[in-house]
């Protein structure tokens, strides 16, 4: 596990973080969480999960738009940002979600909707399948189902081996310089501006941070979940940017006809960060979705 000099440093790192004055940390499931708040305390609660390797500043422009109606917790997943990581025994998707309980029992919030991009999206899924109940489940360019074909197989033992190999970590943050960090985000068919882009060269230069990632996604079985997502009731809305480069936009499609209470909203001209490219449309798509369920439940 990297030295604690090698994660984000808070005042250091975080001295500008989007949103800071909504910052705050809290200790939950032996862990150290930093967590942003926003909105009223008496709204209807808003839980933000971001992505493999993003942190909160990847809500800095959607939250905002979202804090007048509701209570948004959004944090720092596990390992992330500046979250401390899990022990290696707890990385499993069933081991995250689970931090992610204890943290909202810490909190003592009851979430009625529920946003995950990527990622994030798989820990909420889980969540769900052991129980908690909102009102919506939004599944931003979800990470629900496993790989196609041979990457399924070679992905995640690739991942493993990254991730224990120490070195890996560090040369990934020493590699980390601007046009690479561009060239990452536009694989993921998405433009950022300047500041965006400068907020995640800052966390790929820490490799704690680095390291985090490659935990998640090297202790991740996406294929248990995909046997078991059928038993998902909770109404969910699948956001789709329909120039993600980095999972299918026809995923959701056919993941869809799998589930009995879901459907699909495609945005066009978006792509895997579609929420950090353009936050006023998903706010618009989210508080739609949540009016509907709203009204009919």
């Amino acid at each position: 596990m990297p030295a604690p000099s090698d994660r984000p440093d808070w005042e250091r790192d975080g001295a500008d973080w989007p949103n800071r004055d909504a910052s705050r940390f809290v200790r939950a499931s032996d862990l150290t969480w930093h967590v942003q708040e926003f909105g009223r305390s008496d709204a209807p609660v808003l839980l933000l999960l971001h992505g493999t390797g993003a942190a909160t500043h990847s809500w800095a422009g959607l939250a905002p738009r979202l804090a007048d109606h509701f209570r948004i917790v959004a944090p720092d997943l596990p390992g992330h940002g500046f979250t401390d990581p899990l022990p290696a025994g707890r990385l499993s998707l069933p081991g995250m979600a689970k931090a992610i309980r204890d943290l909202l029992t810490t909190l003592d919030v009851t979430p009625d909707l529920v946003v995950g991009h990527s990622a994030g999206a798989a820990i909420l899924v889980r969540l769900c399948l052991d129980g908690l109940a909102p009102r919506l489940l939004v599944a931003l360019n979800g990470a629900l189902t496993p790989f196609p074909g041979l990457a399924s197989v070679l992905f995640p033992g690739l991942a493993r081996m990254l991730f224990l190999n120490p070195i890996t970590p560090r040369v990934f943050a020493w590699t980390a310089d601007r046009p690479a960090v561009e060239r990452l985000i536009r694989g993921t068919g998405s433009r950022l501006d300047a500041r965006s882009l400068d907020l995640y060269r800052r966390l790929f230069r820490r490799p704690g941070h680095v390291a985090g990632a490659l935990g998640m996604m090297a202790n991740w079985d996406l294929a248990s979940l995909d046997r078991e997502i059928t038993r998902l009731s909770v109404p969910t809305l699948l956001l789709v940017g329909g120039d993600d480069k980095a999972i299918a936009p026809e995923t959701a499609f056919a993941l869809k006809d799998r589930l009995p209470n879901a459907r699909v909203q495609l945005i066009r001209n978006l792509g895997h960060l579609a929420h950090e490219e353009a936050p006023d449309r998903i706010a618009e798509a989210i508080l739609t979705a949540f009016a509907g369920e709203t009204r009919t439940g």
